[in-house]
């Protein structure tokens, strides 16, 4: 083989694994997107099992506030059948300003909030509250590193034909002013 051949061959050879490079580190940046995804399930599923003991201890000590109970248990059952990211993030925000108002009542029963089950339920809620909102800020930094790695050249040339595509955020979206309101407490 000719000195032109043997240049040749290690061009190509160059090229090869520099595309194969490029091509792994987003094949790892998309798995590590769809890891975060399923931490952000694991804390929204906790929460989701969590809510029907919530529900049934507020029941006792506000039975009259039903319709306040049948939209927590509304917002968590469609937050459950989520499909999508998309359909998972409204309904959850959803699920959260519901949760907002459950807690709201116990201000209104003194008695609830003194009881025992309560407490233990509206800590252990917080705490999932508190793992998930970790979760969904790892998933956008997971989101926000493998969008700019099929955004930037040279990765950009080649990664739609490979199949990447970019993921949405976990964002509160349009619901973030509602969520950020105090919830209003009715005597």
């Amino acid at each position: 083989m000719s000195t032109t051949g043997w240049i040749v061959l290690g061009v190509i050879v160059v090229v090869a694994l520099w595309a194969i490079s490029i091509y792994n580190g987003l094949v790892a940046m998309r798995q590590r997107v769809n890891q975060a995804f399923a931490d952000v399930d694991v804390q929204l599923k906790q929460r989701s099992d969590l809510i029907p003991n919530l529900v049934e201890t507020v029941k006792g000590y506000a039975a009259h506030e039903k319709s306040t109970l049948d939209a927590v248990v509304r917002a968590r059952n469609a937050a459950v059948a989520a499909p999508g990211l998309d359909q998972k993030v409204q309904a959850e925000n959803a699920l959260t300003g519901a949760l907002r108002q459950l807690f709201a009542l116990s201000e209104a029963y003194p008695d609830l909030k003194a009881n025992q089950n309560f407490q233990q339920l509206q800590t252990e809620l917080s705490d999932i509250e508190n793992k998930l909102a970790a979760a969904r800020r790892f998933f956008n930094n997971a989101v926000q590193e493998y969008n700019t790695g099929i955004q930037q050249f040279p990765a950009a040339l080649f990664a739609a034909s490979f199949g990447f595509r970019e993921h949405t955020f976990f964002d509160l979206g349009d619901a973030r002013p509602q969520l950020e309101q105090a919830p209003s407490v009715k005597f």
